[in-house]
This record gives structure tokens, sequence and C-alpha cells, in this order.
């Protein structure tokens, strides 16, 4: 589901929009920041109402980036590409390779300022195609030598993230028998959903797709009707589809002691998260959630550790999110702000020191 939002405030570096010539589709490529390096951000491919819904999404999204890799401690700044898809229109083959070698091209333009990984709706055998046009993309196949699909590492963070989350809201860090509610079961949501599962979670699921009912049965998950899945109790509510969810509205009516999950920008408006603080329902900010798999891309292609370095780094997104409650508590601010401020003060140093993973370099 897409809600149309207002274009945010311009303050990046550069943008490239263009027409692709060989797909004749609509392609926006955001640099927000790169302070702290060569910037790191996927390539949504999705179908929007107007051209300028896809832009305002790469602006953003690539605005989420720049503090997702700040707080990440990644020495990368932040970026995002957008491939428009007009309403009602499917790409066959041909059209598709098409994109992504207009892709290549777009991201190429900027000389290494920003790479591009698989995001929403793209893939890793995309992000082969973009190569043929670029060296600047990370997150290749595993056939190729590439470090693969990084949903894996993103939803071990956003599990050890709703864990912390978890403990701060119930007092015990425990899945078993707590009630937690997913929105969107693409591949992070599916993910956890099976391990949230499998640890004795009373889980309700729904997304767009009507056929992820089968996963629902499979889990022996409740199904909320897309659109009412914030009615059902929770302990956790977990955004993980298209952002703009938490809407005012959705909020206000929101049964849920916390949010914790890793849609980008699921806040409709900034304000939501002090709305949600008002109501007493803790918000864990999406880009600390969601980093694993932008950790796992960007010390993958630097070759800064082994893979189960790496993984265990990811899983100390948990020590993150606890230390942005802790920060909001200690300072009365909301857990947005003391997140933004982490990040924040790396940027003002401009701080380009090599991140470590236990000590390796």
């Amino acid at each position: 589901m897409m809600h149309t939002l207002p274009l945010p405030d311009f303050t990046h570096e550069r943008v490239e929009v263009i027409i692709g010539r060989r797909s004749g589709l609509f392609i926006a490529v955001a640099l927000h920041s790169s302070v702290l390096g060569s910037a790191l951000g996927g390539a949504r491919l999705w179908t929007y109402p107007h051209w300028s819904d896809a832009l305002g999404d790469a602006l953003r999204l690539s605005a989420a980036m720049t503090l997702k890799n700040a707080a990440a401690g990644l020495d990368a700044g932040g970026g995002k590409s957008v491939i428009a898809l007009p309403e009602g229109t499917m790409l066959d083959a041909e059209r598709r390779r098409a994109a992504f070698l207009d892709l290549g091209d777009a991201v190429e333009s900027l000389h290494g300022l920003y790479r591009t990984a698989e995001d929403v709706g793209s893939t890793t055998d995309d992000m082969l195609v973009v190569s043929e046009r670029t060296e600047h993309v990370v997150g290749l196949p595993d056939t190729v030598g590439g470090s693969g699909e990084p949903a894996g590492p993103t939803s071990l963070g956003v599990y050890e993230s709703l864990r912390a989350t978890l403990e701060r809201v119930t007092g015990s860090s425990d899945v078993a028998g707590r009630r937690v509610t997913i929105s969107g079961l693409g591949q992070v949501g599916s993910r956890l959903a099976v391990r949230l599962s499998a640890e004795g979670a009373t889980l309700t699921v729904t997304d767009v797709n009507p056929a992820k009912r089968d996963l629902a049965r499979e889990l022996g998950a409740e199904w909320a009707t897309p659109g009412e899945e914030h009615l059902v109790p929770a302990d956790v509510f977990v955004p993980a589809g298209i952002g703009g969810l938490l809407t005012d509205d959705v909020i206000d009516a929101l049964d849920a002691k916390a949010v914790c999950g890793p849609a980008n920008n699921p806040l409709a408006e900034r304000a939501g998260a002090e709305r949600l603080a008002q109501r007493g329902i803790l918000y864990a900010p999406d880009f600390v959630v969601n980093a694993g798999g932008v950790i796992y891309l960007d010390l993958e292609a630097k070759k800064l550790g082994t893979r189960s370095e790496i993984m265990e780094r990811v899983a100390h997104i948990g020590d993150t999110v606890r230390r942005v409650f802790d920060e909001a508590a200690s300072r009365g601010v909301t857990p947005l702000e003391a997140a933004e401020g982490l990040a924040a003060e790396r940027l003002a140093a401009g701080n380009r020191q090599s991140a470590l993973v236990h000590g390796v370099a």
C-alpha cells in the first residue's frame, strides 16, 4: 500500500532524475550525504501514482539512509534510488532488464559517490544487471561471489531490536507468549514471523497480498484484514511493509505497547513519534532497527571481518536500541529524537575512521 506523502525538505547533495533511455521509466537517484563516505542505499522498484511520489520517496529514503548508516557506525553516507512504475504497469523480462541497465547508468553518473543494492521490488539478480553498467553496486548473487540477499541480516537485526523493545515494555526479552502483530510479509517480515512462531510468540499477521495467508496458516498465526491490523491488541506492532503506515488516525487507534519494525519511514509525519509517546507507546526508530542489511552489505563489500563476525555485529543492533531508549529516557525526549541525535553527533564530527567488527578493521 502506498501512502502519498508531501515532498520533504530538500537537504541533499545531489539528485539525478532521468527517463531511462531503454525502459522509458522514471528513475531517481538521491544522494543525501557523503560526509561519512560513499553513500549506500538500495534500489526500490515500485508503483507510484505520480512521478513526484517516486521522487519524494527517494528523498525521504535517502535521508533515512544517512541516519541509518551513521547510527550503525558505518563509514558510509546515505543515498537511495527509485524506479517508478506507472499504475497498472507490468514489466516483462526484457523491460525489467532495460530498467536496471538504465539504473546502472544513473548510478555510474555519480562516479562512486553512491553505491546501490537490492531493495523492495528488486533482487540480487537485478543488481547483477546493474553491474553491467557500473561497479558501484553491492549485494550481487552468491553464485558470482557476491554477498547475496541481505534480508536475513535485516531480519536478525529486527529480531534483536524486538527483544530489546519487549525487555523495556514487559521486563523480559523472551518472545514466548508475547503478542506480536506483523504488518507486511515480504522477505524480512516473513523471516521474522517464522522465527517468532518457532519461539512461541502469539502472532497476528497481514499483507496486501492475499496469497500470504498460506504462510499465516502454516505458522498458526491469526490473519488480520489489511488496514485493520493495528486494532488487534499486541505487545509489539511490527510495520514491515511500505512506509507511511502510522498516520495520526492509525496511531490514535493503535492497540499496542510498542512499535518496532523494519519498514522504512513508517511514520506518516515526524510528529507521529511524539504522538506515540503521548499515548505511552514505545517507538523503536526504524533506521536503527532495520540496519542489519546495510551493515552486512557494507562490511562484506569492504571485507571488514568474516561473515560470522559481521553477523555478530548485526546482532548487537539490539544493544543500540537499548542505548537509544536509555538516551531518550535520560534526556526526556522521544526515541526518534535520541536516535537522530546519536547519528547527528557522528555526522557533525565527520568521523571517517574505519568501522570495527570486534577488533577486525
